[in-house]
C-alpha cells in the first residue's frame, strides 16, 4: 500500500511540474527589432547577409543568436557597420550604409529592442587607427594618452544625451517594447597589452581600457534613465580581448586569427553576448544598473 502511494505521489508530482509554468522562463517576444553599429552587426563573420551587404550583418551576430534563442515570431536587423546615434532617425549614407533609417523598423506592435549605440559617435576607428601609429615610435609609453587627454572623456559625455534621445525615439515609435541596451566587449585587457601583436602602447591600454569603461558606464546610465535594461557584455569578457589566445578571444585584434573584422567581436564573441541577452531576459542573470 505504501509503495502505491509513492508511486501515485510521484506520478502527480510530475505531472504538476510538466503543467506548471517555468517561473525562471523567458518572456515570449513576438516581434524583435535590432539597432545599432558593426559590433551588432557583425562585418566579415559568416555567413553575411544582402539586406544590404553594405551594412555587413551576419547571421552569426548577438541579434541573430537571441532571435533563435528567443524563438521570436518576427526579427528585424536593421544595424548597419559605421552607424552613429543620428543614423537611428537618419539615412546613414555612404559605404557602409543603408537607404532607411534604422527606426524605420520600429513598430507599435514591437514588444523587444536591442541597441548598441555610441562608439562610432566618440570616433572609434579614429582612435584604433591614432594610438596604433602613434605607438611605432613609443611602445613602452602612452603617446595616445599625451595626444588624446581628456577629450575621449569628453566624447563620451557629449554623446549621453545623443543615446538619451535614441532611446526616447524607441519608446515613441514602440511604447510597449522591452528596451535592452547593450554595452562593448571588452577591446583590451585592464594592463600590458601585446604590442606588436596589438600596436597599442604599454602605457595606453589602461587608458584605452578605462576610456571604454567610461563608455559602457554611459550606455548604463542612459538605459537606467529611460527605464530600459542594461546588459554589459565588458563584465563578462576578462582574458577574451583582442590580446587573448586565438582559441579564447571574443573580439579580433588588427590581424584577425578567425573570420571578422579587425578590432571586432567575432562568432564566438557574438554567441555569448546573444546567451547573457537572453539570460538577462529569463531572469536568470541581473541586469547591470
Amino acid at each position: 500500500m505504501t509503495r502505491r502511494v509513492t508511486v501515485v505521489s510521484l506520478l502527480t508530482a510530475l505531472i504538476a511540474a510538466f503543467l506548471a509554468p517555468a517561473a525562471s522562463a523567458a518572456p515570449q517576444y513576438r516581434e524583435y527589432v535590432s539597432l545599432g553599429d558593426s559590433f551588432v552587426s557583425g562585418p566579415f563573420i559568416p555567413l553575411q547577409r544582402l539586406d544590404p551587404l553594405s551594412c555587413f550583418k551576419s547571421t552569426q551576430n548577438y541579434p541573430s543568436v537571441l532571435a533563435r534563442r528567443l524563438n521570436v515570431e518576427s526579427f528585424t536587423d536593421i544595424s548597419c557597420g559605421g552607424a552613429q546615434t543620428k543614423d537611428m532617425a537618419g539615412v546613414q549614407s555612404g559605404f557602409p550604409g543603408q537607404p532607411a533609417p534604422q527606426f524605420s523598423a520600429l513598430k507599435p506592435t514591437t514588444d523587444l529592442v536591442t541597441v548598441s549605440i555610441g562608439g562610432n559617435d566618440i570616433g572609434f576607428s579614429d582612435i584604433i587607427l591614432t594610438c596604433a601609429g602613434k605607438s611605432v615610435l613609443d611602445p613602452a609609453g602612452a603617446p595616445c594618452k599625451a595626444h588624446f587627454g581628456d577629450s575621449l572623456a569628453q566624447r563620451v559625455d557629449a554623446t549621453a544625451p545623443k543615446v538619451a534621445a535614441v532611446l526616447a525615439g524607441i519608446k515613441q515609435r514602440s511604447p510597449n517594447a522591452q528596451i535592452v541596451v547593450v554595452g562593448y566587449l571588452r577591446v583590451l585587457p585592464p594592463s600590458g597589452g601585446c604590442w606588436p601583436v596589438v600596436p597599442i602602447s604599454r602605457g595606453d591600454v589602461p587608458y584605452l581600457d578605462g576610456v571604454q569603461q567610461q563608455l559602457n558606464g554611459m550606455l548604463g546610465a542612459q538605459a537606467a534613465a529611460s527605464g530600459a535594461t542594461f546588459v554589459n557584455p565588458y563584465d563578462i569578457s576578462l582574458g577574451r580581448d583582442t590580446c587573448a589566445a586565438p582559441w579564447d578571444k571574443w573580439v579580433e585584434g588588427i590581424i584577425p586569427t578567425s573570420p571578422a573584422f579587425p578590432v571586432h567581436p567575432n562568432a564566438k564573441g557574438m554567441a555569448a553576448v546573444g546567451e547573457q541577452v537572453a539570460a538577462v531576459l529569463a531572469g536568470t542573470e541581473l541586469a547591470t544598473v
